[in-house]
């Protein structure tokens, strides 16, 4: 899958946000956030965990580091049982290549947990489902399209 496939999930679902073509693959978040002009805080990642086998999406802020055991306490398992997802795990589990991962139009409809501190972004640009291509998407609206959960996960 790739940013067209998102678009169309956008359209379909009626979702303001908007996909940027940048002149460059971004491979780092303050590469992001200086491609932008905005704030490394701006820039989400979204991280794919396998949860008992299950995958499970993490939107965190760019620069911050997830803490498996805080994730594990909010689903109520062990931190044993959660996996980072290898690129390949990420591209059959979503449809999309890792470092192009939208936090949304995924293949499949994934349980999503956001740290707090995304929401205290007014707007946060996050994969646009391709490597040189970001989504600029307003929290509110972020977090309606993934239904997430809000939870401290950062170390």
């Amino acid at each position: 899958m790739d940013s067209e496939n998102l678009q169309q999930f956008i359209n379909r679902h009626n979702i303001a946000a908007d996909i940027i073509r940048l002149e460059e693959h971004t491979l780092t978040v303050g590469d992001a956030a200086r491609a932008l002009d905005v704030e490394t805080m701006q820039i989400i990642k979204s991280l794919v965990f396998q949860v008992n086998g299950e995958p499970f999406l993490v939107i965190n802020n760019g620069q911050a580091r997830v803490d498996r055991k805080k994730l594990a306490a909010h689903i109520g398992i062990g931190r044993k049982k959660i996996k980072f997802a290898d690129p390949d795990q990420v591209l059959e589990m979503t449809g999309f290549v890792v470092g192009s991962m939208p936090p949304f139009g995924h293949k499949n409809r994934l349980r999503t947990v956001v740290d707090p501190a995304v929401t205290r972004q007014g707007t946060v640009y996050g994969g646009g489902g391709d490597i040189n291509a970001m989504m600029k998407i307003a929290v509110d609206v972020l977090l309606e399209a993934t239904r997430a959960e809000i939870t401290e996960l950062s170390k």
